[in-house]
């Protein structure tokens, strides 16, 4: 008679290294992520709202948008239909190669990880005279040259 339990108490075959765990979150999934947040953040809705949509938390929100957890085939579907996107929407700008983490990330996602940028980009939002959102972004630029003159000389 074959003892079973033995067999399955084997340790399994070793994964060669470029074989990611499929369980674990990886880059395509920190970018997955990242589009679900620029979609949010571009409707307005609140990591609250988006979780209560969805029938989840928000910390689960939030894990989905750092990349920290997997975005299944199932929900991404429900996020998309929620979300008013196509699925492919998510993928846009994600390579076959591994993907940027945060600290490679492009400018836009950098700037939409600051809470400040996401309070401006609302409050700009809410601005519905073309002729003072003109006037908004001329002195938002001014103050960005400002500190990039008064800036040491980063290449010295």
């Amino acid at each position: 008679m074959t003892n079973t339990s033995t067999e399955r108490n084997t340790m399994p075959e070793s994964r060669p290294e470029n074989v990611p765990n499929q369980r674990s979150a990886n880059s395509v999934d920190s970018h997955v992520g990242s589009r679900v947040r620029l979609r949010r953040l571009e409707l307005g809705l609140s990591q609250e709202k988006l979780a209560d949509q969805l029938g989840i938390t928000f910390q689960q929100v939030q894990k989905y948008e750092r990349g920290t957890n997997r975005i299944g085939a199932s929900r991404l579907h429900q996020i998309a239909l929620v979300l008013q996107a196509p699925i492919t929407y998510f993928f846009e700008g994600a390579s076959d190669t591994a993907l940027p983490r945060n600290s490679d990330a492009s400018p836009l996602a950098q700037a939409l990880s600051d809470p400040a940028t996401v309070r401006l980009v609302r409050a700009f939002a809410n601005i519905g005279d073309p002729h003072l959102k003109q006037k908004a972004i001329g002195i938002i630029e001014a103050i960005a040259e400002t500190a990039a003159s008064t800036r040491p000389d980063e290449t010295a």
